[in-house]
């Protein structure tokens, strides 16, 4: 049985094969060479289409597309742990930053003073973590509140007022 192919290949032999298709399948089958002959102009059988779809299928196109949408997730995920990285160095630093500055300016307490600092201190950090709660649930965060603030200053540090008088010397 001879049969023109789907690329307006010439005429040649073909062995005839008999497949069974889920039945939701044949009207695809049969809308896609309906779509093909009127773009083409001129008659695609379903045979051309099925013949198509399995040279897809078995020239490893498949693998390609799986390829290149892995490459796209492995880029966004690589965005992701780059960013995440840059919010870890921005929590390591300012916890390094509190610490200094709370030893640097927390003076020892004598014995008496001790406890009263610890019932303080408790009570602080209860409201402490009680506001984090808060911020946890309505999603508000401090590294996003630092990302707006740096998108917001302007590119040149200096004001236009230091840079006009640096002009007048």
């Amino acid at each position: 049985m001879t049969e023109s192919t789907f690329e307006d290949t010439p005429m040649t032999t073909r062995t005839r094969l008999n497949l069974y298709f889920d039945p939701a399948l044949i009207p695809q089958i049969e809308a896609m060479a309906l779509r093909r002959s009127v773009a083409l102009r001129r008659n695609v059988s379903k045979s051309a289409i099925v013949e198509a779809a399995v040279m897809s299928y078995l020239s490893g196109d498949a693998d390609d597309q799986l390829e290149a949408a892995m490459s796209r997730r492995l880029d966004k995920l690589g965005r992701q742990i780059d960013t995440l990285d840059l919010d870890l160095a921005v929590l390591g630093e300012t916890v390094a930053q509190f610490i200094h500055f709370w030893m640097t300016l927390t003076p020892p307490l004598t014995g008496a003073a001790q406890s009263a600092a610890r019932a303080k201190g408790a009570e602080r950090f209860e409201g402490f973590m009680q506001n984090l709660g808060r911020r946890l649930a309505t999603g508000d965060r401090f590294l996003k509140e630092i990302s707006r603030d740096l998108d917001s200053l302007p590119d040149d540090p200096l004001p236009d007022e230091a840079k006009s008088n640096g002009d007048q010397e």
